[in-house]
């Protein structure tokens, strides 16, 4: 990634450990929050953060259920955490998941809960690249998807064992796990069994009420801006909020502007109506003119917010954890500054900082294997000419490099045989079935160039913004480029030459 963290302070003035950089700011595009004088936040998977496993569990029960409701035989299909992970995207036209590159290249892909083999993977995607655009592709923008991803794939195996009506197609397939998911989720259903029970499925993070009090001090203005409805969002910010604020302080208090039921990302493009909570209960009362501070609504508008506080786009950075809903329609449209929360960075940065030996060594393996590929094809070029008498030539004979080009084949074949399992960890890493989340192969995935393209800057939780301060400048890396390698560090080890 084109991104740099830097270190600030934390508590007492205490430098962010290097060893710890996994609770980084990391930075795209240059942001200098000196000039930002608004902060709003998502809250599901942003400002409250779940036991992932727990939750898609739940919800995954709840669309298995709803589909036993329709007579459909998924009794015995069981939530598999590891079959699928964020940044994939389905395939609903071939029922597959897949994993592409930056520049929609597949690289890997599943059908069903089976891995496709190479041969086949290439035949199918060979002119195909992944196109959002297009409706046959579901990006799985945020933890969210898992569930549904998971048991779209166990479904596509039923629909090819004959044990679903034969009248579905893949697409078919998707839509009716979507349906149920949204009617789970419309009837409240999980919801109210978080509500009842936080404690068991919050992460709670005691740092994040402090981190957003140290920027309201600094003077600027807290924005909570949320998809969830009132009913839902107000015990879960008590829960997760009030017992680690000063005196009786309460989530209300740290808010400057509270927008419940936004429908986002509609919220950043439409004029929806805004109306205020005058109770606890919810209860709610049409307004015109602008937003007070101080107030909860349900609905509004972004350019409402805008006009209210008197503050243009680049004024308003906004934190979310949805790279379409939150951070991509934000920066197109407003051009808001944004900051996207992805909270599996921490667990990708520990894995390849605990493959960093073997990482070392694969890559000076690759940079040998680059040289002997290089050697073999220099000979090759000689053997060309020498025998078909044209351009440069050597004394040696046809017969003498032949024995060397078969030498040389043998040593690249044995380096093959310890470089593959060491590819092959390196491509197990954080999850077994699919990789690192922002890799693709040797390439960025799919995800880091949507992260890359939409968000100014990254970070596993809003409380490691308590490792720099309110003021804090955050300068991008440097661009470069591959011919920029020579001209960087003075060497090239491209094509086997330094």
């Amino acid at each position: 990634m084109e991104a740099t963290v830097s270190a600030g302070t934390h508590g007492a003035s205490e430098p962010l450990d290097p060893a710890s950089h996994a609770r980084g700011l990391f930075c795209n595009r240059t942001l200098n929050l000196r000039t930002i004088r608004a902060i709003g936040y998502d809250m599901d998977y942003t400002l409250i953060h779940y036991h992932v496993a727990l939750w898609e569990e739940r919800a995954y029960a709840y669309i298995k259920n709803g589909l036993v409701a329709q007579g459909w035989p998924v009794e015995d299909l069981v939530f598999d955490p590891d079959l699928v992970t964020q940044g994939l995207v389905m395939d609903t036209e071939l029922g597959n998941v897949v994993k592409a590159n930056r520049f929609g290249y597949i690289k890997r892909a599943f059908h069903g809960t089976t891995l496709m083999p190479f041969d086949r993977l290439r035949d199918t995607y060979r002119r195909t690249l992944v196109d959002l655009h297009d409706r046959r592709w579901r990006f799985m923008n945020t933890l969210f998807s898992l569930s549904e991803a998971s048991i779209y794939l166990q479904l596509v195996d039923l629909l090819d064992a004959g044990k679903l009506p034969a009248r579905l197609g893949y697409d078919d397939l998707y839509a009716t796990v979507r349906r149920t998911l949204d009617e789970a989720h419309l009837e409240g259903l999980l919801k109210a069994e978080i509500v009842a029970d936080p404690d068991r499925f919050v992460d709670r993070d005691p740092e994040i009420p402090l981190a957003l009090l140290d920027q309201k001090r600094a003077g600027k203005k807290i924005l909570l801006i949320t998809n969830s409805e009132w009913e839902y969002a107000a015990p879960m910010l008590a829960y997760a909020f009030d017992p680690f604020l000063p005196g009786d302080m309460t989530w209300r208090d740290l808010f400057d502007l509270a927008l419940l039921g936004a429908r986002k990302p509609a919220f950043f493009s439409e004029r929806a109506p805004a109306f205020e909570v005058v109770n606890g209960e919810g209860m709610l009362r049409a307004i015109n003119g602008p937003l007070e501070e101080g107030r909860a609504y349900v609905g509004g508008n972004a350019a409402l917010v805008e006009a209210s506080l008197g503050l243009r786009g680049e004024e308003i950075l906004y934190v979310g954890d949805h790279i379409f809903a939150d951070v991509k329609v934000s920066k197109s449209v407003l051009r808001w500054r944004t900051a996207l929360i992805l909270r599996s960075l921490e667990d990708e940065i520990a894995a390849m900082d605990s493959f960093r030996d073997e990482q070392t060594q694969l890559h000076a393996m690759m940079a040998e294997k680059e040289q002997m590929e290089a050697r073999y094809s220099a000979l090759r070029l000689e053997r060309q000419r020498n025998a078909e008498g044209y351009g440069p030539q050597t004394e040696r004979s046809v017969k003498k490099l032949d024995a060397k080009m078969r030498a040389l084949r043998a040593d690249l074949v044995a380096l093959d045989e310890q470089i593959a399992p060491l590819a092959q960890a390196a491509g197990r890493l954080v999850n077994p079935n699919w990789g690192p989340l922002l890799r693709a192969g040797n390439d960025k995935s799919h995800l880091a160039r949507q992260l890359e393209t939409s968000a100014d800057v990254y970070t596993a939780r809003v409380s490691n913004f308590l490792h720099y301060t309110p003021f804090v400048y955050l300068r991008s890396h440097r661009g470069s480029m591959d011919h920029d390698v020579f001209s960087l560090h003075g060497e090239s080890t491209r094509n086997g030459q330094r």
